[in-house]
């Protein structure tokens, strides 16, 4: 187990970060001006690792949080989908119970076991690295229902394929974290997931090849997790801790590094606000202040995930969209596993709210189109949390027990507060009395969906 201290301001983990100490201040060379443009850009660049490293102190280093997985290598396995008691993430996924998982790559590489899925379930392992990439997927769609072993590196490993491994993922980041996915056919079907989930295991390379362990790496000062904190001008020192575990991804980035580094950013760095000087401090939180109002701008914009999430390459060095994706749904799949898509308006352009129904109708040829299920989601505002509600339902799709269609195929999804009557209540999705959105997710879009012929249907006032 690493160790763990709970100390600020945040300590590098290279001791000669020390002696960057008394020149802090003289070392920065960006006037206000700059400074204040820097600090902007990077808090949006920032914002997305923020968050990932938020998750993965909870789950991983700090054993007094609820979400607590047990540490790194270990699995934290959900046996039933999200409800509105859990608020570990924003607009959590309700139609496949998570498996969570993080890993430190820095002594040696990691192993994913998973067993023959027989039954045709969709299951998916999603690997995210410390800038919220996500850089390689295990499962249903990329490589199939079959066992398989597959091994994880971080950016220093420069060994050979281990025998019996099918298949080798290189990280950019020392810590990685896997966020899998393993549909649930309704109540009657937990104790058949959990026998799939029971076959997903973590191994150690040297574990896996059954020889001695490799020396340990170096202790960690985790800094603790405090949000005041990390959205303030001490993001920098959150920022330069992240830093240090990550490999320079692009050379797109060695100029930008070299940018930040004029307003104290630098992977390991000290940073200490207190020692600025006035002028450069104000500049700073005035940049940062603008890097919040765009990053709230660019989110009302969005109105779907489609190029929202993916690998380094797919973003493109686009970090206010990365930004987005982590505010809007960290954690969310690149588009060719799923696709998130919906609404928090109606026809009229005015917000949903619960106390008005609704009706969100699909004539047959225009149902989702997907290759494994789709579903719909109720989000409440602005907290983006599950709603509860009188029946426990909080998302309905293809799969949900019941769905009544129209003699034609068409479908009608009620949405509101109140309950649309007894002949209509297999097709409601319960709503909160204030304002909500409603997220749908495809998995395995079809074409359709990115070609602009298929469309998420606008809310219709009842």
């Amino acid at each position: 187990m690493l160790a763990v201290f709970f100390s600020m301001p945040i300590m590098a983990q290279n001791p000669a970060a020390d002696a960057d100490k008394n020149n802090h201040s003289s070392s920065l060379t960006a006037s206000p001006e700059e400074a204040r443009a820097i600090a902007r850009d990077a808090f949006i660049y920032a914002y997305p690792m923020l968050y990932n490293y938020k998750t993965m102190y909870e789950q991983a280093v700090d054993p007094k949080a609820k979400a607590y997985v047990g540490g790194f290598g270990k699995f934290r396995h959900y046996s039933k989908p999200y409800g509105p008691e859990n608020k570990d993430i924003v607009t959590p996924n309700n139609d496949t119970p998570y498996s969570w998982a993080w890993l430190d790559l820095r002594r040696e590489p990691w192993v994913l076991t998973v067993p023959a899925i027989l039954d045709k379930r969709y299951y998916v392992f999603q690997w995210i690295d410390l800038f919220t990439y996500n850089f390689a997927y295990v499962g249903s769609r990329t490589t199939g229902e079959g066992a398989g072993h597959y091994l994880f590196a971080g950016p220093d490993w420069n060994g050979e394929t281990p025998k019996g491994i099918d298949k080798v993922f290189r990280s950019e980041t020392d810590f990685i974290v896997t966020l899998g996915r393993t549909a649930l056919n309704g109540p009657a079907d937990v104790k058949n997931m959990q026998a799939i989930q029971r076959g997903y295991r973590l191994t150690s390379l040297s574990a896996f090849e059954h020889r001695p362990a490799p020396p340990a790496a170096p202790g960690v000062n985790f800094p603790k997790w405090n949000e005041a904190d990390a959205t303030s001008i001490d993001f920098i020192s959150y920022l330069n801790f992240l830093l240090q575990f990550t490999q320079p991804g692009a050379a797109s980035e060695t100029e930008l590094m070299q940018r930040f580094a004029r307003i104290g950013i630098a992977p390991g760095r000290h940073f200490d606000a207190a020692a600025l000087p006035p002028q450069t401090r104000q500049a700073i939180e005035a940049g940062i202040a603008d890097g919040k109002a765009a990053l709230a701008d660019a989110e009302k914009h969005t109105t779907s995930s489609y190029d929202l999430f993916g690998t380094r390459q797919d973003l493109n060095g686009d970090y206010t969209k990365r930004a987005v994706a982590a505010a809007m749904g960290i954690y969310g799949n690149t588009r060719q596993e799923a696709v998130y898509v919906g609404t928090r308006l109606n026809a009229e352009h005015q917000q949903l709210v619960g106390a008005q129904p609704y009706v969100i109708h699909f004539d047959k040829k225009d149902l989702p189109p997907a290759k494994f299920f789709w579903s719909m989601t109720m989000y409440d505002l602005p907290a983006r949390h599950l709603v509860a509600n009188p029946i426990n339902r909080y998302s309905i799709g293809d799969r949900t027990h019941g769905l009544k269609y129209g003699a034609d195929g068409s479908l009608d999804i009620y949405v509101q507060q109140a309950s649309p009557g007894p002949d209509k209540q297999s097709n409601w999705l319960p709503a909160p009395a204030g304002p909500y959105n409603v997220i749908a997710r495809i998995y395995g879009p079809e074409e359709s969906v990115f070609n602009g012929t298929w469309t998420f249907p606008v809310p219709q006032k009842r």
